[in-house]
């Protein structure tokens, strides 16, 4: 199974629905593993806890219950400043070296600059979703 850390915008963006949330769908069907680290839940749940996003008390308590069951929590022990324009992106890679990440999933600038860390590539969701889709059409075969 994939293991994969998910940047805070491509989590929003897959919690509010529209062309994102088949990566949702994909982790709660055990499809990959979402690798994340303290610093990395506490915001994803301020951003999506954002009065501006509307999204109701019970949806982010049981996202936040989902998180903490089913997501795979690791603490990165190695402090890594690659992406020196942005360093809150840091969390991303440290957690993705101390979780053996195959991949990490971005949206943001500064990190898919990158392109990979330590030969973890470092893609955009819509890459992701294709592997997906990728997968399904050759189990079809």
């Amino acid at each position: 199974m994939r293991r994969v850390v998910i940047d805070t915008n491509v989590f929003l963006s897959a919690v509010l629905g529209g062309a994102l949330a088949p990566i949702l769908e994909q982790w709660r069907a055990e499809k990959f593993t979402l690798i994340v680290s303290n610093e990395i839940v506490g915001e994803y749940i301020e951003v999506i806890s954002r009065d501006k996003f509307g999204l109701p008390s019970e949806v982010i308590d049981d996202i936040s219950a989902y998180l903490l069951r089913k997501a795979e929590f690791v603490t990165p022990t190695e402090r890594i400043t690659v992406v020196e324009s942005d360093p809150d992106d840091n969390k991303f890679i440290e957690a993705a070296v101390a979780g053996n990440a195959e991949r990490i999933v971005s949206g943001d600038k500064h990190l898919l600059k990158l392109e990979a860390y330590r030969n973890i590539p470092i893609i955009k969701a819509r890459q992701f979703l294709d592997e997906f889709e990728e997968d399904d059409s050759a189990s079809k075969v």
